[in-house]
């Protein structure tokens, strides 16, 4: 599962599974709305996983309106299909998993490539968000917390 910031271009989650179920997109978004804070509305195809009535009741309880895709149109939903193309050509047809560990460990890196190196046409060649890039940790084993702006208005999910 993608979820893409339709302002920004950020890919604010990638989440890998064998199988998606609605539960998985439950968890990715609660941990985005406790970053970033709802946005106004969330964009995404029709598959079962996102019109579930439990994804689509928490939803309206906090206030977060759903557009779905028409049936078919993905051109509906051009962000996120440009972002699967990349990540497809760039990663995936380039790439042998040997585990589902390995397949997620390669594709966050991309993701971090992707959101803070890569440049993006689109956005004048900068990335979406480069000082989203994590700094090491210091020596002392210490910590601190980054946070980042509030989610833009639409955020695309496929």
């Amino acid at each position: 599962m993608t979820i893409i910031d339709e302002a920004s271009r950020e890919c604010l989650a990638l989440v890998v599974s064998r199988q998606l179920r609605h539960e998985d997109v439950l968890a990715a978004l609660a941990d985005l709305f406790i970053d970033r804070g709802p946005p106004a509305h969330i964009r995404s195809d029709n598959g079962s996983e996102f019109i579930a009535t439990a994804v689509q009741t928490w939803l309206g309880q906090i206030g977060v309106k759903t557009l779905y895709i028409a049936p078919g149109s993905p051109w509906e939903n051009g962000y996120n299909e440009s972002f699967n193309g990349s990540l497809r050509d760039e990663l995936l047809n380039g790439e042998i998993f040997y585990s589902l560990v390995e397949a997620k460990v390669l594709i966050e890196a991309w993701r971090r490539h992707y959101n803070t190196v890569r440049p993006h046409s689109s956005l004048g060649y900068r990335p979406p968000a480069p000082e989203a890039a994590t700094p090491p940790l210091p020596a002392s084993g210490s910590a601190s917390l980054h946070l980042r702006p509030a989610m833009a208005a639409e955020t695309t999910m496929h």
